[in-house]
Parts: structure tokens; C-alpha cells; sequence
């Protein structure tokens, strides 16, 4: 058995690389409370292409060792097949963001068929590492290197959620006439007695503190806060049904210190479980702004700058 593994260190090589970049897929792959990807066909999908991408990352490495250079053209080819999973995604999800009751909105759906792409990128190098060390040491080597692998993968599929950007508190709902306001944040107004009822029974206020200047400009970001009311009333539900604009979740800005009111009607009205919602609801990579990073502002803080 020993003599068989070294004979054909080059197929076992690939055979692990191949494996492990199928794990790392099936890891990256969870199907939870926004029920996307679907089960089963979407998941089958994404399986497959993550059997694609690892044979992909798997089989490079023997090709560089014989100075088959042309071999990487497949790459390229996959980078394009993967893109046109990003296109795939973004299609779909915009399809079904028109019948929702809460949006997504444009700038999460783009974060998330961005992750679909990224993932098969990370199956390819996961393949491609665990191989590498298959073939040029030993099989025992590839599964260590693929471990490790598996674990840089799964720190990297995550991102920050709003718990690492802004303190979140419980806001009191007040009427002030028509106007509704979450502390002393204006929300909307509010004309129709039974919409005021609605709300005094059933809605709830949330206060997002920003921590600094970065997380301040993040929350104002119109995609990252319809990505906050997104996920909240997918978890909590929504009071509401189709043409009663009156009882749309919203969320509004305090001009003055930038703080984020959040005014959502759940089903579940549970402020506990809707504090929980909001701190970990996703930060979107494309509402991240830094704008502490730039020279101007170090300049006037005597950081930068002569």
C-alpha cells in the first residue's frame, strides 16, 4: 500500500487536492434563515461547480512540475465561468428582491453573488495548496497543508457584522401628531389612525450608535441599512402585506451625530431577539467607507502631511 501511494504520488496528489477542495465547499455552503442558496437544486449548482474548481486547482499543480505552462489558460477559463456565476446570482436574486415584502436592495445582492464568486476562488486555492504538497512531499503533507487550509477558508467565508461597527439599544416609539419619532430621531408620518394603532402595538425602535467616523459614514450608507432591515424582519417576520405603504419598515438618520433609527413592525416582537437580529446583521463590503484613512484627515490630525 505504502510503495502504491509513492508510485502514484501524482494521482493521489490530485485525488486529495480534489477532496479537500470539495470540503472546503461543503463548508462554505449553508443554507440558513435567508434560505439562500436553495435546497436542493441550488445547492446542487454550487456542489458542482465546487467539484469543477477543485479539479481545477488540483490538476495545475502536476502541469507546472512538467512545465505544461498552457495548462493556466484553464484557469483563466474558470475565472470567466466563475464570473458568470456572479451574473447568475445577482440575476436571480434581483428577480426574487421584487417580490419581497422587505428588499435586500441592490448593494447586498452584489455583496452576495461577490461571495459566490470569491468562495470558488478560495475552493481553487484550497485544491491547488493541498496538491502542492501531496505531490511534492507526501500524501501524509497534503492532508496537513489541506487542514490548515480548511481553517484559513472558514475564517476568510465571514465578514464583520454590525456588532463590530455601532452600538445597538431599544428606542422609545412617540407620536408627536402624525409624526412618529424613535427617541427623537423623525421616522415618517403617519396620517391614518389605524396605521398609528398598528404601530403603537406592533412596532419596534432600534438606536445605532456608530463607534467612529468609519462606522458613522458605513451606516449611512441607504444599501447597508436596507441590508439591516432585510435581515431583521426575515428573522423576526414583518407586519405587513403588499400595498400598505404606511407600514414599511424604515431607517433614518439623526443629522446632527449620525445615529441610525430603525423602526421595524415583526411578527415576533421580541426587543431581546431583535437587538440579537441587528448586531449581527452583515456589514456589506461595498457600503465600507474609511474615510479616517485618508490623507486629509491624518494631515489635519498631525499624522500625515508636512
Amino acid at each position: 500500500m505504502w510503495a502504491w501511494l509513492m508510485e502514484q504520488k501524482v494521482t493521489v496528489g490530485i485525488i486529495i487536492g480534489v477532496l479537500f477542495g470539495v470540503i472546503a465547499r461543503l463548508s462554505m455552503l449553508r443554507t440558513d434563515y435567508r434560505q439562500y442558496p436553495t435546497y436542493p437544486h441550488g445547492k446542487i449548482i454550487h456542489l458542482s461547480l465546487g467539484v469543477i474548481a477543485a479539479g481545477l486547482g488540483a490538476v495545475a499543480v502536476p502541469s507546472l512540475i512538467d512545465k505544461n505552462y498552457t495548462a493556466i489558460t484553464f484557469l483563466a477559463l474558470a475565472a470567466q465561468q466563475f464570473r458568470d456565476v456572479r451574473n447568475m446570482e445577482r440575476n436571480t436574486l434581483s428577480k426574487i428582491d421584487e417580490v419581497e415584502l422587505v428588499p435586500r436592495g441592490g448593494t447586498y445582492i452584489e455583496g452576495i453573488a461577490m461571495v459566490f464568486e470569491g468562495r470558488n476562488y478560495l475552493v481553487i486555492f484550497n485544491a491547488f495548496v493541498t496538491a502542492f504538497f501531496s505531490i511534492v512531499f507526501a500524501w501524509y503533507w497534503g492532508i496537513a497543508a489541506g487542514v490548515a487550509v480548511l481553517l484559513i477558508t472558514n475564517r476568510l467565508k465571514s465578514g464583520k457584522s454590525i456588532a463590530h461597527i455601532a452600538d445597538v439599544s431599544i428606542g422609545k416609539l412617540r407620536f408627536d401628531g402624525p409624526n412618529l419619532y424613535v427617541n427623537n430621531i423623525y421616522i415618517m408620518n403617519v396620517g391614518l389612525n389605524d396605521s398609528r394603532k398598528a404601530m403603537e402595538e406592533r412596532a419596534l425602535g432600534l438606536v445605532f450608535t456608530p463607534k467612529n467616523i468609519n462606522a458613522r459614514i458605513t451606516l449611512a450608507n441607504p444599501g447597508q441599512r436596507q441590508a439591516i432591515l432585510h435581515d431583521i424582519s426575515t428573522i423576526l417576520g414583518v407586519y405587513r402585506d403588499e400595498g400598505e405603504p404606511s407600514l414599511v419598515p424604515l431607517a433614518k438618520l439623526d443629522m446632527n451625530d449620525g445615529r441610525l433609527a430603525v423602526l421595524v413592525l415583526p411578527q415576533d416582537r421580541s426587543p431581546d431577539k431583535a437587538l440579537q437580529a441587528a448586531l449581527r446583521a452583515p456589514i456589506l463590503e461595498s457600503a465600507v467607507r474609511m474615510p479616517s484613512e485618508a490623507a486629509a484627515v491624518q494631515s489635519s490630525d498631525g499624522k500625515a502631511g508636512a
